[in-house]
């Protein structure tokens, strides 16, 4: 699926009012923005009249998609009806979803409105991508860290809009991956709430600020972009200023007309030390790596001015056609844009004493449409032409007639609404307890294991001597990489097909790749963490897919997951090093590359506390908490399964653990209870 790089939007952030003028003024084909809930810049200004918005952006040609795109609890479902209902009243575009529940809201109440994909959805491959368009979505936002080629293996493959970043920063981790802000500060970047703990100065192996990328800048690539399959060119930014956001569009407007950019007045407005573009290049290496330096700020400082000058005025981007009447006492005017048209008619024409006023005059007065959004494009006089109009008659007659016309495009276009027929959650009972465990290498897997439910081992990590233990019989799960980039795809499928003809039947799943991937081998399949589970909706909407069984995300507190509705078990984290962020971006790697790393780091915050860092088979990289959650001993939530999630620890550290849960001990080493025992924010 080509397309053209004419045709591919220009996708601009808007936090605020000023943000949303800059952008249309500076040539946006669509702005994105969010309503004072639900969207994941809390932080931004956003919009409580969001008509008034739509109506500007709409008499202006430009798409108006809103954002809905954090995680949802089952306490706020209601609101999210009203928040729906307000969207559809608005006549906006498109609404940007990151749960299942959002989806299935928008889908019931609103079925007109078009339903694209987040980022925070975290769909990165060509399975993903297909899991979006079987649940009905419309577009997809890609995955930040894809190259060129990864995009077009997606794109060519699955008939979805393509919508990737071009511009902005880089979340450290892959979007809707990252915890580090919930464990760490109890705000969760999946509600809105990011405290980018990433920026501050955590260290690995000498390097300082080792979790914060350089903005990417992808503005020299659009027509590789274009060739790619990506049809929506998105800029990030929606708590950035005015002048950042005209300055990002801009330059894409140049570049997207095959015209140079202002480079380094985009670098002044706003970079972390220069721009990168390692991901879309393949080339991820430490250069990708910077901070906010007193320089970077100095810059900004100096260009702010000379900016403002690309949005201080209305932006003629809408073509009109004129026909203008001269009678003998009255002129009138019919304005057209093509779709909508108007006609005024003034009084005033006078006999002409010394000269008429001529075809060219006429044209000359009606084009002076200056702090409107219309350029006229032709102009046909037709009547008298022995009749003088003076100029203030044209004028009024201009005025009025493309003020009817603006009205005429910012009437508002609302969505119909249905009812949704959506049953209040009934609390699910848990008819038992067992244990589940994750170990993260066989060597880990002690002696006692009759009273596992379910042993889970990562699936480069099955062996053939695991199926053969006969304590491990019906126990073994595989794991799926919570990361699987479109290079390793057909590996992986290969790993798993083998792994069945060993007797694999069952696999745990952090990505809606896994879904797909398990349900086309034939799979039992169970939802994992990463599925970021946080209502009944969404766990319906994964039982109506095939789950087993879901483990409710591990921020939600213990009265969440017991409001949690749904007929399949369900389960919590008992004990583990949480994962606080994948990152394709190793923070350990060094100029020379991978060559002599072990594929385990630390890291340390500025408090000392550390941290690990281990790598992924070279694909991917996982940051684990300092401390353990560890809540065995603790009132908690009753589910199917309780489960342990070891990662580091060592066989006799196991065995120990496994002992402190089955008598729920208190155990003498430093722990956090994670966001069980705390409001998600």
């Amino acid at each position: 699926m080509q397309i053209e790089r004419a045709q591919m939007e220009i996708l601009a952030p808007v936090g605020g009012q000023a943000q949303l003028e800059a952008a249309v003024r500076a040539g946006a084909d669509a702005v994105y923005l969010g309503t004072r809930g639900f969207n994941a810049r809390q932080n931004a200004e956003n919009f409580d009249d969001l008509a008034s918005v739509v109506s500007f952006c709409h008499a202006r040609g430009v798409r108006v998609h809103v954002t809905v795109n954090t995680l949802i609890l089952d306490s706020e479902m209601r609101q999210l009806e009203q928040t729906a209902e307000q969207i559809a009243q608005s006549g906006a575009d498109a609404v940007i979803i990151q749960d299942l529940a959002v989806l299935r809201c928008f889908q019931k109440k609103c079925p007109a409105i078009e339903l694209h994909a987040s980022t925070q959805m975290a769909v990165h491959n060509l399975d993903g991508a297909r899991m979006l368009k079987d649940l009905g979505f419309h577009r997809m936002v890609l995955a930040r860290e894809l190259s060129l080629d990864e995009i077009e293996r997606i794109t060519s493959k699955v008939d979805l809009e393509a919508e990737s970043f071009v511009h902005g920063a880089i979340c450290m981790s892959l979007s809707g991956g990252c915890y580090m802000s919930s464990m760490i500060g109890g705000r969760s970047g999946n509600r809105g709430y990011c405290a980018q703990p990433c920026r501050l100065d955590f260290r690995c192996d000498g390097a300082d600020y080792a979790l914060s990328l350089k903005d990417m800048s992808y503005i020299g690539h659009l027509q590789e972009l274009a060739d790619a399959g990506v049809s929506s060119l998105k800029i990030e930014g929606r708590m950035k200023r005015a002048e950042y956001v005209a300055a990002a569009v801009d330059a894409c407007v140049q570049a997207k007309a095959g015209r140079a950019y202002d480079e380094k007045m985009l670098e002044g407005v706003f970079s972390r030390s220069g721009f990168t573009d390692g991901f879309l290049t393949g080339r991820i290496d430490s250069g990708m790596f910077g901070v906010r330096t007193k320089e970077d700020i100095e810059e900004t400082r100096l260009v702010q001015q000379k900016i403002h000058e690309l949005y201080r005025r209305e932006r003629q981007c809408v073509a009109v056609s004129a026909l203008c009447s001269v009678g003998e006492d009255t002129v009138t005017l019919r304005l057209s844009d093509g779709v909508h048209t108007v006609s005024t008619e003034k009084e005033g024409v006078q006999e002409a004493r010394n000269w008429a006023t001529d075809t060219d005059q006429i044209r000359d007065a009606l084009q002076r449409l200056g702090n409107t959004p219309f350029v006229l494009a032709t102009c046909r006089v037709r009547g008298r032409q022995d009749r003088y109009l003076p100029a203030s008659l044209l004028n009024a007659l201009r005025r009025d007639a493309a003020d009817k016309l603006l009205a005429e495009r910012s009437a508002p276009h609302p969505h119909p609404v249905t009812e949704w027929d959506r049953n209040d959650p009934v609390p699910h009972t848990a008819m038992r307890s067992v244990l589940w465990v994750r170990f993260e290498t066989p060597d880990q897997i002690p002696e006692n294991t009759e009273d596992l439910e379910k042993v889970i081992l990562p699936s480069d990590m099955l062996a053939e001597d695991v199926f053969k233990r006969r304590d491990l019989s019906g126990k073994i799960v595989a794991e799926l990489p919570s990361i699987c980039y479109p290079s390793f795809e057909e590996k992986l499928e290969r790993r798993v097909r083998e792994l069945q003809a060993e007797g694999l039947s069952e696999v745990m799943v952090n990505n809606l790749y896994g879904v797909s991937l398990a349900s086309r081998l034939g799979l039992e399949w169970h939802g994992g963490w990463g599925l970021n589970v946080t209502n009944t909706e969404a766990f319906l909407a994964f039982e109506e897919m095939g789950a087993s069984d879901l483990l409710a995300s591990f921020e939600l507190n213990m009265e969440d997951v017991s409001r949690l509705g749904g007929t399949a078990g369900r389960g919590i984290i008992l004990y583990g090093y949480l994962p606080l962020m994948r990152m394709r971006a190793c923070p350990g790697k060094k100029a020379g590359g991978c060559a002599g790393c072990k594929g385990e780091r630390t890291m340390t915050d500025r408090t000392g506390r550390t941290f690990r860092l281990k790598c992924e088979g070279r694909r991917y990289s996982v940051l684990y908490n300092s401390v353990p959650l560890y809540i065995a001993d603790r009132k908690r939530a009753v589910t199917e399964y309780g489960l342990l999630y070891f990662t580091r620890e060592s066989k006799e550290e196991t065995r120990e653990i496994l002992c402190m849960t089955r008598e729920r001990e208190t155990p003498a080493f430093d722990r956090t209870g994670g966001m069980y025992y705390r409001k998600l924010q």
